[in-house]
């Protein structure tokens, strides 16, 4: 029986032709086994830049009120009248409160130098015009003082006589006074003879006064005294005295006391004025009160 001759040259052929296939198929699976992974994973989120992050608004800071605040209930002009004069505690009087005012005598003994010392400290100061009272001359106001009898030249002359004796004075109030201020032509007299950027604050010495009335208006700025502090130097009647000038200020929204460095008007007002601040109550300078 014959064989069937082999066809090598066929076989030859597959053989290459298969070879040469393998690395191009190898190539394809390579590359498509790239392109199937790459479907499979979802490409990284693009960057925000800094720059859009920027143009959102940002929220405004929080600022805390200081633990300390209180509510504001009133204020209190407190003035010490008739400063100027040896052994009087001036340095406990400074302890109450920046805000407190001292008007000074003009013809105290320390007047000027009380004067520099308390402007130095930073205190409001006025000058404590004397004025003559009703009982006089069994009162006296002292040397200088303004006299019903007195002409008009003699009462603008002595009035700004006092003012200069008062160096730093922001403002001037009455000391006695109760007859001079019932008087229009002697109050007249004074009020223009004050320098334009004086204040006035009338004592009420008298409760017929009108000073204040015709400071108002002749456009001085003006305000009257609401409370006396010390007419009873006792610590019981300060402190009386002292809560009354309180609930006015409270009714009112600010209210003027007046009292004298005497050293227990001053120990009460030291002990008591961190209590008034704590209600709510503020110690302001005259200046800022008038109207």
């Amino acid at each position: 029986m014959k064989r069937k001759p082999i066809r090598r040259r066929d076989q030859s052929f597959k053989t290459i032709a298969t070879l040469t296939l393998l690395p191009v198929l190898g190539f394809v699976a390579y590359f498509g086994w790239r392109w199937i992974a790459a479907q499979r994973v979802p490409p990284p989120a693009p960057v925000v830049k800094s720059a859009v992050l920027s143009a959102a608004p940002r929220p405004a800071p929080v600022t805390l009120p200081p633990p300390s605040q209180k509510l504001h209930r009133g204020s209190i002009v407190l003035i010490l009248d008739d400063v100027g004069f040896d052994h009087q505690p001036i340095d406990d009087a400074m302890r109450i409160d920046p805000n407190v005012n001292f008007s000074i005598l003009p013809n105290g003994s320390e007047a000027q130098t009380f004067a520099d010392k308390l402007h130095a400290h930073g205190f409001e100061l006025l000058c404590h015009l004397p004025m003559e009272p009703l009982d006089y001359p069994r009162q006296q106001p002292g040397a200088n003082a303004i006299y019903t009898s007195m002409s008009d030249d003699e009462i603008a002359k002595t009035t700004r006589l006092n003012v200069e004796s008062v160096p730093h004075a922001r403002g001037v109030n009455n000391h006695m006074g109760s007859r001079a201020t019932l008087d229009s032509r002697v109050m007249r007299d004074v009020l223009t003879a004050l320098p334009k950027d004086l204040y006035f604050i009338d004592s009420k010495t008298s409760g017929g006064s009108i000073a204040g009335r015709m400071a108002k208006e002749m456009n001085i700025p003006t305000a009257s005294r609401n409370v006396f502090l010390d007419d009873v130097q006792s610590e019981r009647a300060v402190r009386k005295q002292v809560e009354m000038l309180s609930e006015l200020a409270q009714a009112r929204g600010v209210a003027v006391g007046i009292g004298h460095p005497y050293p227990v008007t001053i120990r009460v007002l030291n002990e008591l004025a961190p209590e008034l601040r704590a209600r709510g109550l503020r110690f302001v300078r005259a200046s800022a009160a008038v109207r």
